[in-house]
Parts: C-alpha cells; structure tokens; sequence
C-alpha cells in the first residue's frame, strides 16, 4: 500500500507488517471449525483462538463460564441452544499509559440449514478468486481475522502500543451473548469498543433489539368431524397474529435516520408454529415463538407490556380467549437496543481512519439485529460495529465473504488502534 502523506511513521510501519497470506490461511481454518453455537466445535474454536493469541505473544485469559451460575444470574441475556460447556477468551497486548481499545469478535456460527442449498459443504471453504465462501465466512470470522490481522501486525513491526489493544473473542453471541456478558463480567472493559461484524463499508453507531417470545393458546379439543362441539387454537390465534401484524406497523412508523430506508427495522416475526397432536382432531393447544423488534433507546421491559398488552387486548375482544387469555412468556436470546453516546468521537476516529485506507468516508448506520453492542454500551463502553461483510450473506447458503474487504478493514482497524492507543 503506497505511503499516504498524513499517516505518521509508526501508522505507516504497522500497515507494511499486514499479513496477507496469514490472514487468509487463518480465516480458511476458522471456517472449517463448524462452531456452532452450544456445540463442541465451538469450544474448539475458542482453543484454537488461544492458540493463536500465543502465537502473537498476547496476554491471554482463557476461562471456563461457569454455566450454572451464569443462567442464575438476573441480568443473564438468555440462550437458545442447549450447551453443556462455554469458554471465554481475552488477549491484549500494550501498556497501560493510554486507553484501552475492545475489538470484538463472536467465534459461533448459525446452523448450515438444508444442505441442498449449499454448493458444496458449508465448513468446506471454498475460494473463488478474492471471495471465501462457507459458513461463518462473513458472520463472522472474517471479522475475527481482522482483529486477529492488526495483532499480528503490531507484534511483527515491533510497535509497542502505550495503551492497550484487547481482542475479545466470544462465544453464544447468535443466540443471546453468554459470551460478551461473562466477558464484562470477568473485569474486562475498555474506553471504547469496536464489534467486527459485517457493516458493508459503513458504521453502525446503534443496533435494534431482539427479543424472543413463547405465545400459548388453549382450545377445547373435539372430533373433526364435530368440530363445532371444539374450538379451536390455531384459529384463536388468528386475530392474535393481526394485532401483533398492527403492532409491528405501529413501532415502524417513525424508524430513526440510521435505518436508512430500511421498511421495517424492528420487525415481529412468527418463526415457529405447533398446533394439535392428531390430524382429525380440533387442536387445543397452540405454540409459536417469535421475534419482536425494540427500538432504539427504548427499555426492553417497556416493550415487553406494549407486546403483552397487544395480545391481551386481542383475547378481550374474543369470547373465549377473554376466559382462557393466551399466555406470553420470554425465553431464550434477550438483546436489548444499544446505541453511541451522541457526540463521542469513536465514530469519527473510525470514519477518519477508514477514509484514509479507502478514499471515501463511510456512512453511519444502524443495525437492524440485536447484538453484543448493547451489552459493552450498558457497561458504559462506547462501542460501534465495523467489519467485514455484507450481512445479507450472513444466515445465508451463500455466505461470502472478500479478502480484499477483510484485508481493508483490518488496515483501517490498524490506523484506529494506533491512533487510539499511541506508541511507546
């Protein structure tokens, strides 16, 4: 990369120490880890991680969550996939005459789904070209790579930082944050902190809510051939999913400026619907589960009863549900909304810095998906996203990701750090 006139001599010096080869051998191993949330390749990976923060002579912290105390706790985020294991990892590198900077990074990964829309396996990494494909390849071990990539480069250009770079490497961040919360909660915190997922060459300085829902209706089983003498839950629910449809339209109508033009950046979502046991029976019991959007700056327990009092009001109108209400309970991921303290100046350090790596500032946005932001922000730790990756290909059979965005986000990653951190 040629010399650009406003990049100080160590600035410049740690950006000829990035590693191209490396990085792309690293993020090749890291996708063929199937670390799927809860599973055991996702402690592999968490190992291998360590392995490498050894390797770049980090300061490593490698622990063991201890998993029943964590689900105990009040202010546990939630989770959705069972696990009989969690690790958290931290290495840092620097001193301590100068603030401390967070890169994040969430080492588990969403499940492959049907296979048949693969071209070829998902944890097989395929390279075409400057493009990697296979699961995680941009949610988001692309991100954890160019954490990884400013690491290696400031241990190889001999640079010594005189505030400190800690890497976050974390786990169960797809189904609630287990990882990023025990990571606070061991006392590793930060001046400011940067997420690595996929921003599509912008900056989110926010990220919506996401919370799960549990919806219960109960019917009266009959015959289906007297399906008078029944009533039945599936059609209870009907007029339960139209005044959650209202409320979705409702909480959209007026989306913050960062959504860009975004139709519906706190979506309610029905994932998943069971209904009856037997097929010539009038169902009595329904469940679905869902997600339900919380918008910026608002408190997730204040969403709550606005979705709780929606639902209640659709049982009064109906006669039988004013007798049996429909239940609502809250279970698995709980991402709250998480937002930039307006003014900090993170934003324009990253804007700065990634200008003078791609020759055009990148634009503020929001993220539309809960994520760890909203756990450093309510630690007080200013924190954005920024990495590589478009996340329309992330949760997708055709995850991508480019070397070339990698390697250019890790370059402007570098620049923020030095920056942020000084030299010794």
């Amino acid at each position: 990369m040629a010399c650009v006139p406003t990049l100080s001599a160590p600035e410049q010096q740690v950006l000829d120490a990035i590693d191209t080869l490396w990085a792309a051998e690293r993020l090749v191993e890291l996708i063929a880890v199937p670390s799927i949330t809860g599973s055991a390749a996702e402690s592999e990976a968490q190992h291998q991680m360590a392995a490498y923060f050894d390797s770049l002579g980090l300061n490593t912290d490698l622990w063991s969550i201890d998993l029943p105390e964590a689900l105990a706790h009040p202010d546990f985020p939630g989770l959705e996939a069972p696990r009989t294991e969690a690790w958290g990892l931290v290495g840092s590198t620097g001193g301590e005459d100068g603030p401390t900077l967070i890169l994040n990074g969430h080492i588990d990964v969403v499940p492959p789904g049907d296979l048949a829309q693969w071209d070829g396996s998902p944890f097989v990494p395929r390279v075409v070209g400057d493009v990697i494909h296979g699961r995680g390849a941009c949610d988001m071990k692309a991100g954890v790579v160019a954490g990884l990539v400013v690491a290696k480069a400031l241990h190889d250009s001999g640079l010594r930082l005189a505030g400190t770079l800690a890497l976050h490497s974390v786990v169960g961040e797809e189904d609630g944050g287990l990882g990023a919360w025990a990571t606070l909660r061991r006392g590793h915190r930060g001046d400011a902190a940067v997420i690595l997922e996929p921003t599509g060459g912008g900056i989110d300085t926010a990220n919506a809510g996401a919370l799960t829902f549990r919806i219960e209706v109960t019917g009266l089983a009959a015959h289906g051939a007297a399906r008078d003498h029944g009533v039945s839950a599936f059609e209870l629910f009907w007029p339960i999913h139209l005044a959650l449809r209202e409320l979705e339209v409702e909480r959209n109508a007026d989306p913050d400026v960062r959504f860009g033009d975004a139709a519906l950046p706190y979506a309610l979502s029905i994932g998943t619907i069971a209904a009856g046991d037997w097929a010539s029976s009038v169902p009595d019991q329904l469940v679905a589960e869902g997600r339900y959007g919380v918008t910026i700056g608002e408190e997730s327990n204040s969403a709550r009863k606005a979705f709780e009092g929606r639902v209640a009001v659709a049982c009064s109108s109906d006669p039988w549900l004013t007798d049996h209400p429909a239940t609502v309970t809250w279970s698995g991921g709980q991402f709250g909304s998480g937002d930039l303290p307006k003014g900090h100046p993170l934003l324009g350090w990253m804007q700065t810095a990634a200008a003078e790596v791609t020759g055009a500032t990148p634009p503020e946005k929001a993220a539309r998906y809960g994520s760890d932001l909203r756990l450093y922000a309510a630690r007080g730790v200013p924190t954005i996203h920024y990495g590589p990756g478009d996340v329309r290909f992330a949760h997708a059979p055709r995850e991508q990701v480019t070397m070339s965005d990698l390697l250019t986000t890790a370059r402007a990653l570098a620049l923020l750090v030095v920056r942020t951190c000084g030299v010794r």
